[in-house]
């Protein structure tokens, strides 16, 4: 069950000869998202090996050219290797008219449909899910409407332990329960005198129901994975607490201190408001990216990073993150 990040782009609105433009693929369990899509996302893609045909959802944080210009030559693509699955869009109500247009003037031949999904949300809300995965969105704070993602897994069935099922003779309807995680409750005087078996008390039999408690009898078998993507945005109070306890948090950390009146300016961040953000969120990981084309050494902006949140990696090209599972 994997949960595996693969940045192909981590540049801001000036690509250099070593950086594109914002582009990341998050792949759970075989469930492709691609969040956002700068110029040569395409070329990145071939590059790690990913297929366009299975790319389930596309989510775009605004609409910017450094995150979305890379989208019209991905869905001729898609169209020339006769894609056929329906594809599912995320993004700002502005970029309708962009879908629009590109599908009137390049569509024909599509054999595949698109939902353009309108995100037009004020705190965290759920716009997709499945059995085991559901996706959030949320607003950011950037010079146009603009939307960060939390891709999570969902909390799994409980396991129940098998000395339980056979020490408290459990009927299927109390195994259901503590799947779901539920106590088991038994109503006073079924059973005759308490017994013993497997270390488990059984009995019914006196005047009090007899609980069996879902952390006695049950288990979670791994603790569940969560990914979140905020660019690009200036620091609000509210973000941290959107994005608490995510095992990875990638942020933009366009700019260093040196830059931060320019940051304010042109609602970004900077990596030290990034790793405070971090901080403040309890993240496992902190991945920056969405680097001014003015450093060529990112050395500085990882530096700032790591003196309020040592656990911060830079974003690189072609970099692939796995989130590991946590068994119990």
């Amino acid at each position: 069950m994997n949960f595996t990040l693969k940045v192909l782009g981590t540049a801001s609105a000036l690509p250099t000869v070593n950086r594109y433009p914002s582009a990341q693929v998050l792949d759970v369990r075989g469930r492709l998202f691609l969040i956002d899509c700068g110029e040569g996302v395409q070329m990145q893609m071939r590059r790690k090996g990913i297929s366009s045909l299975r790319i389930e959802n596309i989510c775009i944080s605004h609409i910017h050219g450094d995150h979305l210009f890379g989208l019209f030559g991905l869905l001729s693509t898609m169209t020339l290797m006769g894609r056929t699955r329906h594809l599912d869009i995320f993004a700002p109500r502005a970029f309708g008219p962009v879908l629009k247009f590109y599908i009137s003037y390049f569509g024909e031949g599509m054999k595949f449909g698109i939902d353009h999904h309108v995100l037009s949300m004020k705190e965290p809300e759920k716009v997709w899910e499945s059995r085991s995965t559901e996706m959030l969105a949320f607003p950011l704070n950037h010079r146009i409407e603009t939307y960060g993602f939390i891709i999570r897994e969902k909390p799994p069935m409980h396991n129940v332990r098998k000395e339980a099922i056979s020490g408290y003779g459990l009927t299927l309807a109390e195994i259901a329960a503590l799947k779901r995680g539920e106590d088991v409750i038994r109503p006073a005087g079924e059973d005759a005198a308490p017994s013993v078996a497997n270390g488990f008390r059984r009995f019914s039999g006196t005047s009090e129901p007899l609980v069996i408690s879902n952390a006695e009898a049950a288990y979670v078998p791994y603790t569940p994975r969560s990914f979140a993507y905020c660019s690009d945005t200036a620091p609000f109070p509210e973000l941290s607490g959107w994005v608490k306890g995510v095992d990875l948090l990638y942020h933009e950390a366009t700019f260093s201190d040196e830059y931060s009146e320019m940051a304010e300016k042109t609602h970004h961040s900077t990596a030290r408001q990034a790793a405070e953000c971090a901080l403040a969120a309890g993240a496992g990981k902190l991945l920056i990216g969405h680097y001014s084309s003015r450093f060529s050494d990112l050395g500085i902006l990882l530096k700032e990073a790591c003196e309020v949140f040592p656990a911060t990696e830079l974003a690189q090209e072609g970099m692939v993150i796995e989130v590991p599972l946590q068994k119990f």
